[in-house]
């Protein structure tokens, strides 16, 4: 039933999706989607404003509307669910950036939101975040039926055109097989595989022995997943050039 009520309300040009608000919201009301803060149900706001403290940018308000009955039985539905979800090994939002499950339009139609003064040359083409491996969730929405780069996080740095070569189009994944967890990146690439339907995998190496690791990481989880997915390999040189691109049957 809908009531004239309070109710908060957020405003899109003034939110940066930090994400501080999702956890200063008791009811867990608050997600981030595509990099702003949303009310993920009218019934799940009780309007008392908890959250507005911890907005660094002041884009969250308290207004009187119409909207649905704040629902105490349907919140505590809400969370008992998330709380299942996190039991069970899904991917829950916090307030930490770096773990927000965020997708950015790359579009024409979403270059206002790229920045200022950004050309077509300069305009990220990164369309999912997380990107760091260890990061990213298994059943993050943005792998599903995705052409997925893996990339050495050397990669960026000596390649020029990175963004234009290589993201665009693609969900990002990166990673250093030298510095993090071997195994555990096997498994995560196992239960992607196992459970998104990719269309394709890239990987993206630097010509250093300790990269080529990762490529071998990447094709343990696809035998370990027991799937067959196109794979692409492409080795680029310290000086930024391509030195190799293979597929792999």
């Amino acid at each position: 039933m809908k009531v004239i009520r309070k109710i908060i309300e957020i405003d899109e040009e003034l939110c940066d999706g930090c994400g501080n608000c999702v956890p200063a919201c008791a009811e867990g009301a608050l997600v981030i989607e595509n990099g702003k803060a949303r009310v993920v149900k009218d019934q799940f706001c009780d309007g008392l404003g908890a959250c507005m403290g911890d907005c660094p940018t002041g884009a969250l308000r308290i207004v009187e509307r119409e909207a649905d009955e704040f629902d105490e039985a349907a919140v505590e539905e809400y969370l008992s669910d998330k709380e299942k979800g996190r039991r069970e090994g899904e991917f829950i939002h916090t307030g930490c950036p770096s773990a927000q499950i965020q997708t950015f339009d790359t579009s024409p139609a979403g270059e206002k939101h790229a920045g200022p003064d950004m050309t077509t040359e300069g305009k990220s083409q990164l369309s999912n975040w997380p990107v760091q491996i260890m990061l990213v969730p298994p059943n993050a929405p943005f792998l599903k039926g995705a052409d997925l780069l893996v990339v050495a996080d050397c990669v960026p740095v000596a390649y020029r055109n990175f963004h234009q070569d290589f993201v665009s189009g693609k969900a990002v994944m990166m990673g250093c097989p030298k510095l993090d967890n071997a195994q555990a990146y096997i498994d995560k690439f196992a239960q992607i595989c196992q459970t998104a339907g990719l269309k394709s995998i890239t990987s993206l190496i630097m010509e250093v022995p300790c990269c080529s690791a990762l490529p071998m990481i990447v094709r343990k989880g696809l035998e370990k997943a027991a799937k067959q997915i196109p794979m692409e390999e492409v080795v680029i040189g310290t000086r930024g050039q391509i030195i190799e691109r293979r597929q792999v049957a």
